[in-house]
C-alpha cells in the first residue's frame, strides 16, 4: 500500500472544514453572547482612567 499524498491533503481538508464549522456553530448559537460582549469590550477597559502625563503649552 503506497502513501498517497493527495489523499492525506483530502483528510486534512475535510477535517479543517469540519472544524470551522464547528468553530461558527459554537460563536453564533447565542448562549454565550453576554460573555462574548463582555471580551468586546477589554480593549476599552482602561479609558476611563485620566492621562497623567504634563501637557505641553
Amino acid at each position: 500500500m503506497d502513501f498517497d499524498v493527495n489523499a492525506a491533503r483530502s483528510v486534512v481538508t475535510v477535517l479543517s472544514f469540519a472544524l470551522f464549522v464547528g468553530l461558527m456553530v459554537w460563536v453564533y448559537r447565542g448562549h454565550r453572547k453576554a460573555a462574548f460582549d463582555e471580551a468586546a469590550l477589554l480593549p476599552f477597559a482602561g479609558d476611563d482612567v485620566p492621562d497623567e502625563t504634563p501637557k505641553s503649552q
